[in-house]
């Protein structure tokens, strides 16, 4: 069985790559190698990230093939962020509920001044895979749709009770995962890992 390492701590991101790559694969992350720092996140761009993530694993690790993920919800209205600061935009050590509560405020302050609903946004994401401290290559996702001043569902983390994808009514929270892994930021980057992948085989 092939082994995929993800840079990531985050047991969601984990279990949604798993599920997403299919059978075949045996996906680990950052929980079982404890003794590894994560890569600091002081790029300015998700690629940057992605990279800084997938480089520093590769480096520390460089037998296992390393795939890092960097991702983000992007509000017009809010010139793009929280962006890059997604997981932290409430501050460090925030959590999930703590940075949606910050949307959501900033969003209610966008309509004092007249603006929106609806605000529009995307989830973008950036998908870096490494191996022997090399980069091997670099894949883009992203999700078009509007944010809800209120969440709706318990599904999902992250903002995905707050985000409903274009051409859906129901927000990430609600829709069934299958639904969410067939159209999501994550899904649309990694469709294109997965044909790297084979056609690297």
């Amino acid at each position: 069985m092939k082994q995929l390492l993800i840079s990531t701590g985050n047991r969601h991101k984990t279990e949604e790559i798993r599920s997403m790559l299919g059978e075949g694969w045996t996906v680990t992350d950052l929980t079982a190698y404890p003794e590894i720092a994560p890569a600091e996140e002081t790029g300015d761009t998700f690629d940057a990230n992605a990279r800084l993530k997938a480089l520093h694993l590769s480096e520390a690790l460089p037998d296992l093939l390393v795939l890092s993920d960097d991702s983000g919800l992007e509000v017009d209205a809010l010139g793009g962020a929280p962006g890059v600061i997604s997981a932290r935009y409430a501050g460090v050590g925030a959590t999930d509920a703590d940075n949606r509560e910050k949307l959501k405020q900033a969003l209610r302050e966008r309509m004092v001044t007249g603006e929106g609903p609806p605000f529009t946004g995307r989830f973008r994401c950036c998908m870096v895979l490494a191996s022997g401290g090399k980069e091997l290559g670099i894949f883009n996702g992203a999700v078009e749709g509007t944010l809800l001043l209120e969440e709706e569902g318990e599904g999902g983390f992250g903002y995905d009770s707050l985000f409903v994808p274009e051409g859906h009514v129901q927000s990430f929270g609600v829709l069934p995962s299958e639904v969410k892994n067939g159209l999501s930021h994550r899904a649309r980057a990694l469709a294109q890992v997965k044909e790297w992948l084979q056609s690297h085989d």
